[in-house]
């Protein structure tokens, strides 16, 4: 299993909007490099779930529940999405500043 790191800012798409829906497709990536990391995501993966900008803090986790396919949200292939299910909460978040300090 490996570990990866989910980022969305928490007006966009929180981690309590994970928990409630229970699962999410995870698209819109249009970076290289983080493209290339959506193809080696393997289903029961591991995802820390990071919000930026505001909070910027590790909020909890999410799991790979299905590998990458076509990103449905571009007509273009060359971009991917995976499938992501909510797994927990962390009680008490990681803030960035706590990350770098360690």
């Amino acid at each position: 299993m490996r570990y990866w790191l989910l980022k969305s800012e928490p007006d966009v798409y929180p981690l309590s909007r994970l928990e409630t829906e229970g699962q999410t497709f995870w698209d819109g990536v249009r970076n290289f490099q983080a493209r290339n990391n959506l193809k080696e995501m393997k289903e029961g993966d591991l995802c820390l779930f990071y919000h930026s900008n505001e909070g910027r803090e590790i909020a909890g986790l999410a799991r790979v529940v299905r590998e990458w396919y076509p990103d449905p949200t571009h007509s273009d292939d060359t971009w991917v999405a995976v499938d992501v299910g909510y797994e927990e909460t962390f009680p008490r978040p990681l803030g960035l500043a706590e990350i770098k300090s360690h």
